[in-house]
């Protein structure tokens, strides 16, 4: 099965790649930021949760900009085709990048939210987390040459033009924004609220 596009440029696949780009750039600093947390994370709980949560939308808009891509391309979308899929070793990390991601975000907040009720939950996120970090250090290796550029592209005015749909892009980085950092902030609320129920 092929699907072509409507017409030229439809399928817009450098657009994908740059909004792939600029939330893969966002979440490697929010990663860092909350790596930054770790060593102390008692104390910088607040903070921990916070970027947890915002991390959370992040990677949920990433997932379905790269799912887009890869439907599209095994769909036989003739451009997308055309591009090619990432390298081997990339396309078989993808899932366990993925779902080592969810693990470690959703035992964090189940963590969080059991509080002293539940030893196993940090015992999963810490054990997830050595694995995502494993898997995410190739991932952002293999990505590192490119997302830069591709992060930055829609927010330089000669290069905007490019490729079509950089407002839209633009759009949808404030959408994830405008809906992550108050539910990032309510976790932060809500959080210390299970905490000292659970620690009763």
């Amino acid at each position: 099965m092929e699907i072509e596009p409507d017409d030229e440029g439809t399928a817009n696949v450098g657009g994908n790649a740059r909004l792939t780009g600029s939330l893969g750039a966002a979440i490697f600093i929010l990663l860092f930021i909350e790596g930054l947390t770790i060593p102390r994370v008692r104390q910088f709980i607040s903070w921990h949760v916070f970027v947890g949560v915002l991390l959370i939308v992040f990677v949920v808009a990433k997932i379905a900009s790269t799912s887009y891509r890869f439907a599209r391309y095994y769909l036989g979308q003739r451009d997308y085709v055309e591009k090619g899929p990432p390298s081997l070793v990339l396309r078989a990390l993808g899932p366990i990048v993925t779902v080592t991601t969810v693990a470690v975000l959703a035992t964090g907040i189940g963590a969080v939210l059991a509080g002293r009720a539940s030893h196993w939950l940090p015992l999963a996120h810490k054990a997830s987390f050595i694995v995502w970090f494993g898997a995410m250090t190739v991932h952002v290796l293999g990505h590192a040459l490119e997302t830069p550029a591709l992060a930055l592209a829609d927010w330089r005015r000669s290069r905007r033009g490019s490729v079509k749909g950089a407002t839209a892009r633009l759009a949808i980085l404030a959408v994830v924004l405008t809906v992550g950092i108050p539910l990032a902030i309510a976790s932060v609320g809500w959080s210390h609220h299970w905490q000292r129920l659970h620690g009763r």
